[in-house]
């Protein structure tokens, strides 16, 4: 046993952790927490994400699979291959948005990305996190919003339960923990408006 697991853990009532004690992930089980899909459809989506999403093929059939596996995704959206999703089910997309390379929808909450709205390269769209003050460390899925003609610049990170407003501007690399305002360009970490669109 390692001493992790030797850790004599105290939860307060209702799960919270005593102040001063260490966590332990022995408890751990993702209980309470929907997937949204059966765990063969689960594993489907897998092997097809290995096929589609790493190697060429053409965005209409990239686009094409995403919708079949419950994506809503509007016209003449681009998905680049190596753009990773990790429930499509859970991911809705707006008319003629962009998604980039290696971009990361981590959808283990809804994300939702509005027409005409570009998430550029190396963008990570983090709809999942753990709730630090449960001995389970429970699963969190916060949707995030991103509105109608939305630049994510590249490398951005978007933090769970964030809503970035309708025609925002999100410079490169910023880490965006806040909701964002319609109409204006936010940068830095943590990504703060600077000015008007």
């Amino acid at each position: 046993m390692n001493k992790v697991a030797q850790t004599n853990v105290a939860p307060l009532p209702g799960g919270i952790a005593a102040p001063g004690r260490r966590f332990s992930l022995d408890g751990f089980t993702g209980r309470g927490y929907d997937r949204g899909r059966s765990l063969p459809i689960q594993i489907l989506w897998l092997m097809s994400r290995g096929l589609l999403m790493k190697w060429w093929c053409p965005n209409a059939v990239r686009v094409l699979a995403l919708r079949l596996f419950g994506a809503k995704i509007g016209a003449r959206v681009i998905v680049r291959p190596s753009a990773r999703i990790t429930y499509p089910w859970k991911v809705a997309i707006g008319d003629h948005a962009w998604i980039g390379d290696h971009a990361e929808l981590y959808s283990l909450g809804p994300i939702t990305i509005g027409a005409n709205s570009v998430v550029s390269q190396r963008a990570y769209l983090c709809a999942g996190t753990h709730d630090y003050h449960q001995i389970d460390f429970a699963i969190l899925a916060p949707p995030i919003h991103v509105g109608d003609e939305v630049w994510i610049a590249t490398d951005v990170f978007v933090a769970p339960g964030v809503t970035i407003g309708n025609g925002a501007v999100i410079g490169a690399r910023s880490s965006v923990f806040d909701d964002i305002e319609a109409g204006t360009v936010a940068f830095g970490s943590p990504a703060k408006v600077q000015g008007k669109r």
